[in-house]
């Protein structure tokens, strides 16, 4: 096959992930501007092999074969080994500790740390768990999953606290968690470590739902400082990394 005729494969999986309705060939040979005959040449040898299929008005939408290579491809993908390169930018570029975390059940469990020269002391670290209501990464997972799931967490989490300002009444916290999904990002601000200020954000999956959560952390005054910059900077990385493990903002809405 030419380089030409495998550019047009993969121009046609991105044309048709984008119209999951299906389109006939000749939509496909319009949209794409190929002639209509390689069109079809392409399209019904992609049919053949499963990696397309054809609804009874003849229109064409991706094939399960597809959806094979994508859980190969989305197991191969460890979140924090793509992440690390670009959790140690965000350090230097924002001079304060960076965490990545998981949820398991109830809790989240970090999975790395990077330490910047003028690191704060804090029980973090990776492996640990923590609470969900109380840090930004954790707020940050609550804030972001759908509503069912949130519901079901929050009825089993009880809102202990642990600091003088952890949120422990349970309307309060929906309704931060609103605000924190609309903005982007979320905050911990000494709920879980006095003195720790913290601002997390999400990272999505392939199928747009919040695989992970990356945070930025420091002493309260020094990231209030900064905390434009540090939100700016927390939020690009986010977005690269979701969109290394398979994220496609064009069709986040």
């Amino acid at each position: 096959m030419s380089v030409k005729s495998a550019e047009r494969v993969l121009l046609i999986f991105e044309l048709l992930a984008n119209n999951t309705e299906g389109l006939t060939i000749k939509e496909i040979s319009e949209k794409l501007t190929i002639p209509q005959s390689s069109t079809s040449n392409l399209v019904r040898t992609l049919l053949q092999a499963g990696y397309l299929t054809q609804d009874s008005l003849k229109r064409y939408q991706l094939g399960p074969k597809l959806i094979q290579i994508g859980t190969v491809a989305m197991d191969s993908l460890d979140i924090s080994s793509q992440g690390r390169p670009y959790l140690k930018k965000l350090m230097e570029e924002v001079e304060e500790t960076v965490f990545m975390a998981v949820l398991s059940g109830k809790e989240l469990v970090y999975v790395a740390k990077i330490d910047s020269d003028r690191s704060i002391r804090t029980t973090a670290q990776p492996g640990y768990r923590k609470p969900l209501y109380c840090t930004g990464l954790g707020k940050t997972f609550l804030a972001f999953l759908p509503e069912p799931d949130r519901k079901a967490l929050l009825d089993e989490i009880k809102l202990t606290p642990i600091t003088p300002k952890t949120i422990t009444d349970r309307e309060t916290l929906e309704t931060q968690l609103e605000t924190f999904a609309e903005q982007g990002y979320a905050v911990d601000d000494e709920e879980n470590e006095e003195g720790l200020f913290c601002l997390a954000a999400p990272i999505f999956g392939a199928d747009h739902k919040i695989q992970a959560a990356i945070s930025v952390a420091g002493p309260r005054e020094r990231m209030l400082h900064r905390k434009e910059q540090i939100i700016e900077k927390l939020s690009q990385t986010a977005l690269i990394i979701s969109k290394n493990i398979g994220y496609s903002h064009a069709l986040h809405k």
